[in-house]
């Protein structure tokens, strides 16, 4: 090639390299980081079916940018959702059930206190130390920093976003952590964490004998504390709604997690006051918005794991829906050109999709043969369902129950397993990699095949922290 000619394309190349949107560290004002907790790539994929069809598509497939995630822990080949978490918020392999520490942090159960609530908070100084979050990274930047779950507040996920312990059992110490000013305040919060939503409000209220007997041992108002700091706080989907600003904290459930989503719909239990996920994502990035210099949000749909745990598919699909409903109603809120949104779960679970069902054969439904579209049999002669556990507490019997003569598509229907666990919930999280979808700024390394704790890494990037 002529060598004035090839200076020239040279030359062209670098000043169409230069014309490009940069991609630079701090180039997103604004991170959404959502973690479907334990969907794994089958509950995608059969939530997808379930509500889309096999043709149709998840709002959060609509993201640019695909990544397989590795999601083992320090200890461990199958994490739980503590160290998990944990590694995504700060870049640090923990050993299972430890919270944003160091690995070398042990995992020490809490103790019993007088009312026989695990409040006793066993973590000794000398137990490892704390690791920076991704949110106390934030907050120290100026940005406006929040949290919110379909969990319990002080369940293993959201608080790996803002507090540091070494059980994730430990829920009265982690709840103290985030009240600024007060005993147990975790100070990297600065003047503490602007937006914090879920369910649990008894680990943050005092114990009484009638009213609450899960509550706290150490006779605390954290709510009372709260308002004093200048927290608006919300127990109602009502109140939620028309909070205007400044600081909020709504726990929305009296001490448990929120409903599943079926149970919300239908008002059941606490269902019929509380917002949806969808709902606290848009009254969390309105009110973080407001803060000029960016926001960090985390945002759980936390009830989807233990639908899988208690080897209900159908919950486990309909959480997943209402996961993604809160992802596309981010979507239209914010600008992808300064919002960095990621979409990832913690860890898997031992869910599958088996057999040679027809296409539009209902997920829920029983295995059909691919040719004639009628009922497949297995070896014993019964059918058998599309979706099944490797294990799980539902008991195996010397003879299999005919699905034939239930209906499997049923709320309550619980899946067969092929391993016995002995007790209900008990199904096992799945050690597989989990699934990664992301859009915006600073997301161009988010591909491949990557350990949760590179995410970390991007991210951090992605904001200039």
């Amino acid at each position: 090639m002529n060598t004035t000619i090839r200076t020239s394309l040279l030359a062209a190349a670098a000043g169409a390299c230069l014309s490009l949107p940069a991609q630079a560290a701090g180039e997103a004002k604004n991170v959404i980081f959502f973690l479907g907790d334990g969907m794994g790539p089958t509950t995608v994929t059969a939530s997808r079916i379930y509500k889309y069809g096999e043709t149709g598509r998840l709002n959060m497939e609509s993201l640019k940018r695909t990544a397989r995630i590795k999601t083992f822990s320090n200890d461990a080949q199958t994490t739980d959702s503590a160290p998990s978490m944990a590694a995504y918020m700060t870049g640090v392999k923990m050993n299972n059930e430890v919270l944003s520490m160091s690995s070398d942090t042990k995992a020490v159960a809490p103790g019993l206190d007088v009312n026989n609530n695990k409040t006793i908070n066993n973590c000794l100084p000398s137990n490892g130390k704390s690791v920076p979050t991704l949110l106390e990274l934030a907050k120290a930047r100026g940005k406006a920093v929040g949290a919110i779950t379909t969990t319990e507040l002080t369940h293993a996920t959201p608080a790996a976003t803002y507090s540091h312990i070494c059980h994730r059992d430990a829920q009265y110490d982690i709840a103290a952590q985030a009240v600024p000013g007060g005993a147990g305040f975790n100070a990297a919060l600065l003047d503490g964490v602007d937006v914090l939503m879920g369910g649990g409000r008894n680990h943050w209220t005092p114990y009484d004998a009638t009213t609450n007997k899960r509550g706290r041992a150490d006779g605390r108002n954290l709510l009372t504390e709260l308002q004093a700091k200048g927290y608006t706080v919300l127990s109602t989907r009502n109140e939620m709604m028309q909070a205007s600003g400044g600081k909020l904290v709504g726990l929305f459930s009296s001490n448990s997690h929120l409903e599943y989503e079926i149970d919300r719909v239908a008002g059941k239990g606490e269902g019929a006051t509380q917002p949806s996920l969808a709902d606290m994502t848009a009254k969390a990035i309105e009110t973080l918005s407001k803060n000029g210099n960016g926001y960090f949000l985390m945002v759980e749909g936390g009830r989807i794991d233990h639908a899988l745990h208690g080897t209900n598919a159908k919950r486990a699909l309909e959480d997943t829906i209402a996961f993604d409903d809160a992802i596309k109603r981010a979507l239209s809120m914010v600008d992808l050109s300064n919002t960095l949104v990621v979409v990832t779960a913690d860890h898997d679970h031992t869910m599958t999709i088996n057999g040679y069902s027809h296409r539009g054969n209902p997920i829920l439904g029983t295995v059909t043969d691919i040719k004639t579209k009628q009922t497949a049999l297995a070896a014993d002669g019964m059918p058998y369902t599309t979706l099944v556990f490797g294990n799980g507490g539902t008991p195996r019997k010397p003879t299999r129950d005919n699905p034939a003569l239930v209906d499997t598509t049923a709320n309550d229907y619980l899946q067969e397993v092929g391993v016995n666990m002995g007790s209900p919930g008990s199904e096992t999280h799945g050690g597989g990699d989990v699934m990664l979808f992301s859009s915006g700024p600073g997301s161009a390394p988010l591909k491949g095949t990557l350990d949760n704790t590179k995410v970390f890494g991007v991210v951090k990037s992605a904001l200039g922290l």
